[in-house]
């Protein structure tokens, strides 16, 4: 009788989970969306403040005036693609911020409401502001593609049970905290950063592909900076089996494949 009525909870759980869905631009797909936006914003700005309290923040004038130039054209890019296709809706209450942070880590991300981080540790990678672009343009389509919101609501149902994220932030605020951190692969001291789908990443890889060249940023580059994230790779972590991502020639292929399209809303600067 008990796991009868598990059964039920949990088919309840997914029949709400199924009428909770939003769409992916560009590409259509539907996706899990429980966590209303206020509350992702809300939950965004405040841990992006306390992450910048708790890390240090690069005095390299050079390097942080150039994450912020082409963090900003990245910016344009997006508000003018998502108004021509109607969406401007999904930018609403965002307050876009571009951070450099010292450390070795090779990485990036945004979280929902353009908030962005740089590790000054991807700067050799990236090489130029072509390079830049690429990773920029790439972490902010995960943002609006609401890649964060799909995950956490996944965590929600999974890792909380299913409860409401506003009752867990009061109930369970460590457990939360590092749901949260984990979903935006922020600090590895929260646990096993997640990867994004390879789903997901093939979607950020279209999307910023197109804001990059909306930005006036060739998307060719994007080519070449895979193909240098690759090199830094060992052993069999580069192969796709062991990946949520795509393996690196996987993606370059595909890439590859959308640079026409790409190439399309390439603005020369």
């Amino acid at each position: 009788m008990k796991n009868e009525f598990r059964f039920i909870i949990v088919l309840f759980i997914l029949c709400v989970a199924c009428s909770s869905c939003a769409t992916v631009p560009l590409t259509g797909r539907r996706q899990l969306d429980i966590v209303p936006a206020d509350v992702m914003l809300s939950i965004s700005f405040q841990q992006y403040g306390d992450f910048l309290k708790s890390n240090t923040i690069s005095k390299d004038a050079a390097k942080v005036q150039s994450v912020k130039t082409v963090g900003r054209q990245i910016q344009t890019a997006v508000e003018k693609y998502m108004a021509e296709n109607n969406m401007s809706d999904r930018l609403k209450n965002y307050q876009w911020e571009f951070n450099v942070v010292e450390s070795q880590e090779i990485n990036a991300w945004c979280m929902p409401g353009g908030k962005v981080v740089v590790y000054t540790g991807i700067l050799p990678v990236a090489e130029d502001d072509k390079g830049l672009a690429v990773v920029l343009s790439h972490e902010i389509a995960h943002a609006i593609a609401q890649h964060g919101n799909e995950r956490m609501s996944q965590g929600v149902l999974s890792s909380l049970g299913g409860q409401a994220l506003s009752i867990a932030l009061k109930d369970k605020p460590e457990e939360t905290k590092k749901l949260w951190m984990t979903t935006f692969n922020v600090g590895a001291q929260y646990g096993v950063q997640l990867p994004y789908s390879r789903l997901q990443e093939s979607e950020a890889d279209h999307l910023g592909l197109i804001f990059m060249s909306m930005a006036g940023y060739d998307p060719h580059a994007a080519i070449a900076f895979w193909e240098r994230m690759a090199k830094l790779k060992q052993g069999n972590f580069n192969l796709e089996f062991l990946s949520s991502h795509p393996s690196d020639q996987t993606r370059i292929n595909n890439i590859k494949e959308l640079m026409p399209q790409a190439m399309k809303y390439f603005v020369q600067k």
